[in-house]
């Protein structure tokens, strides 16, 4: 696929999902974490998520991606559960070709339920490739409705399985 051509939907689709983490951060009083994404100038609210580097277990890039992105570390967390399986979503055609070069249709991921030990002080989006422009807590009933469109349905998901740890 030529990044001067546009791909059509058949191309996007033979193409495979990126491996990927999430991360559920939980409050002590139950609320989700989302931030607004920087690169975007529509309301594109999201939890912490990321790739998982060669060698790494999906555990360890969920922790590492969670102090790159908002500058909580491993020590202020603690692992309640996982996803039992990946889940995957597709891009919208108009982005998958311009987004990680080209090479994925979207995004498979294992998804980690984490328990916030920390005060509100100790979150920092203003890391070194900065991704959010701003954070806040949400309900978990709320968090779908603040998704961008595409990703709502593995959200939903998450939270369903997650459910009975709220």
């Amino acid at each position: 696929m030529s990044r001067k051509t546009i791909p059509t939907a058949e191309e996007i689709a033979a193409l495979p999902y990126r491996p990927n983490v999430g991360v559920m951060l939980m409050n002590a009083d139950g609320l989700v974490w989302v931030g607004q994404r920087k690169d975007s100038e529509v309301p594109a609210w999201q939890m912490p998520q990321g790739g998982v580097d060669a060698g790494e277990s999906p555990r360890e890039a969920a922790l590492r991606e969670l102090e790159e992105e908002i500058g909580v570390p491993p020590a202020l967390v603690e692992v309640a559960t996982e996803t039992a399986d990946w889940l995957t979503y597709d891009l919208p055609v108009e982005i998958a070709g311009r987004i990680w070069g080209g090479k994925f249709r979207g995004q498979k991921q294992k998804w980690f339920l984490l328990r916030f030990l920390g005060a509100d002080a100790d979150v920092n989006i203003e890391t070194a490739h900065p991704e959010f422009s701003e954070w806040r807590w949400l309900a978990p009933d709320e968090v779908v409705d603040n998704i961008v469109p595409f990703k709502r349905e593995v959200y939903a998901a998450v939270l369903a399985e997650f459910a009975e740890h709220f």
